[in-house]
């Protein structure tokens, strides 16, 4: 069993990205699920650290919708990006940067799931990305809308995930020295539920 590789669908640390997309102040608390979102976004923005995968934070017009929520900026390793454009396809250095560092794969997270996080996803996907949409950590104000993106974002090639799907894969083995850590949140996100 030696012989054979892991295989490629599977997120890789090494090649993972983490984008979070307009986790603001004013759209946050209209969105399916909010809490339980935002404890997502939190636990795998927690996780890209760890794991020392790049993060970043797009805010959508941040003079009217406000800036991220708290728990997001604290997070953050850099400012967030501003953007007027629905897609995050305007903060092209950002996506340059990772071609270049050969960071392929884009765990993407956010809101709302039918406007910003869709046309940036399709549009991550026609630069040659591979996308991981995270569904609990991706919402809407309507579930009609939400369900709608999500497979109008799998049928255009993203895969769809969850969150502890991603941080055992960014993990890949529990012999790795940061699995006591991942395994610990996961536990405490668990018992509060």
């Amino acid at each position: 069993m030696s012989d054979l590789t892991r295989s490629p669908l599977l997120l890789d640390p090494t090649t993972s990205a983490l984008l979070v997309v307009d986790v603001q102040q004013k759209l946050l608390p209209l969105v399916q699920r909010s809490t339980t979102v935002l404890a997502n976004v939190n636990l795998l923005m927690d996780t890209a650290r760890l794991f020392e995968i790049p993060t970043v934070v797009t805010e959508q017009y941040p003079t009217g919708l406000g800036a991220s929520v708290a728990d997001v900026a604290q997070r953050a390793t850099q400012p967030a990006r501003e953007k007027c454009m629905f897609s995050c396809r305007e903060c092209d250095e950002v996506f340059a940067a990772w071609h270049a560092q050969r960071r392929r794969q884009v765990v993407v997270v956010g809101i709302e799931a039918h406007v910003c996080v869709l046309q940036t996803v399709m549009d991550l996907l026609s630069m040659g990305f591979d996308c991981y949409v995270v569904v609990d950590a991706t919402s809407s104000r309507s579930e009609l809308d939400q369900r709608i993106a999500w497979q109008r974002m799998e049928i255009g090639g993203a895969m769809l995930t969850t969150t502890e799907s991603v941080l055992f894969e960014w993990c890949v083995d529990s012999r790795d020295p940061r699995f006591k850590q991942v395994s610990a949140w996961v536990k405490a996100r668990v018992a509060s539920v």
